[in-house]
């Protein structure tokens, strides 16, 4: 048994040893460039809708803000593993020393989560946003945004904390990591012993967060559609345009639930092959952060319009 025969507890310093995918001679610096230009689309793509919404004041609201953060989410889970995918790529190299591996595996973690309550907190935004339209600004005050975007980080720091906290004295034997990336239950089935608490909190907490998620933004827009519904005719002019702020929002939270999905799926289909299982397990990492951007860029006018200013206002500049 590689991952730690006749069970002997692993001293410090550990390295551990990626598994990574099973690349056919040649074909490396290939799929690095592929790597290379997804991470360069995220950067870019999460840069520029940052860039606009910082420079236009215009666009300094809730809605906006929000963004913000799910931006700097998005940059986060993809440099905590594209980059050290492109060094695998690149080099062959697998060998991850043992605060790296829980460093990346906290960062991963950290992402899935806070995307989440992120998206929980814009479910909110708009649901004040189209039912309580008079009284908006009274509600979504400068003081209740930065309580929903501390809040939105601080539980999943919460949450992914406890997890990562009952590694401690956990002893390993093993130290071969049979992933694409560094995680949770990847580093927990390198342990000497069973780990029953990791398994139950881990479990519970994704289930109790992602139902959690789940009611807010579905009672949100449940909401949404009845009162657009009750306004009628009347009202459809306003509809119209709260349905077009919404539909980027629940554009992203559906993309991010189908790439759970699909891994979840993949990893239940014995048919296929390892590589492929690995690449839909990193699919929520390379997708969703590289799409988001032209999601919002295209659904929301407001965005686009001061993006096509700003980039004539800079060439005039140049002339």
């Amino acid at each position: 048994m590689e991952n730690g025969s006749m069970m002997t507890p692993l001293r410090q310093p550990i390295v551990f040893e990626l598994e990574g995918f099973s690349i056919t001679p040649g074909y490396g610096s290939f799929l690095f460039f592929l790597a290379l230009f997804n991470y360069m689309v995220v950067l870019l793509g999460n840069g520029v809708v940052m860039c606009i919404i910082v420079i236009d004041k215009n666009l300094h609201r809730p809605m906006f803000v929000l963004l913000c953060n799910l931006v700097v989410c998005d940059v986060l889970g993809s440099t905590a593993v594209l980059p050290r995918l492109m060094m695998h790529f690149l080099t062959g190299e697998k060998r991850i020393a043992y605060i790296t591996a829980i460093a990346q595996a906290f960062t991963v973690h950290m992402y899935g989560a806070t995307v989440q309550t992120l998206l929980a907190a814009m479910a909110y935004d708009r649901y004040i946003a189209v039912c309580e339209p008079l009284r908006y600004h009274a509600i979504m005050t400068s003081a209740r945004l930065y309580t929903c975007c501390v809040l939105a980080w601080s539980v999943a720091l919460l949450c992914i904390g406890v997890l990562f906290t009952l590694h401690m004295n956990v002893p390993l034997c093993g130290n071969t990591i049979q992933h694409v990336y560094c995680s949770n239950r990847a580093i927990m089935n390198l342990a000497c012993r069973s780990t029953p608490s990791n398994n139950i909190y881990g479990l519970s907490m994704s289930w109790s967060l992602s139902t959690g998620i789940f009611v807010i933004i579905a009672f949100s827009y449940f909401r949404i559609l009845h009162a657009s519904v009750k306004r009628g005719r009347a009202g459809s002019r306003v509809c119209s345009k709260a349905f077009q702020t919404c539909a980027s929002h629940l554009i992203v939270y559906v993309l991010y639930e189908i790439s759970s999905v699909i891994i979840i799926v993949s990893h239940r289909i014995a048919s296929l092959s390892h590589n492929i299982k690995k690449f839909f397990s990193i699919l929520f990492i390379i997708i969703p952060p590289a799409i988001n951007p032209i999601i919002y860029g295209l659904v929301s006018k407001e965005l686009r319009a001061s993006f096509i200013n700003n980039v004539i206002l800079q060439v005039r500049l140049k002339q």
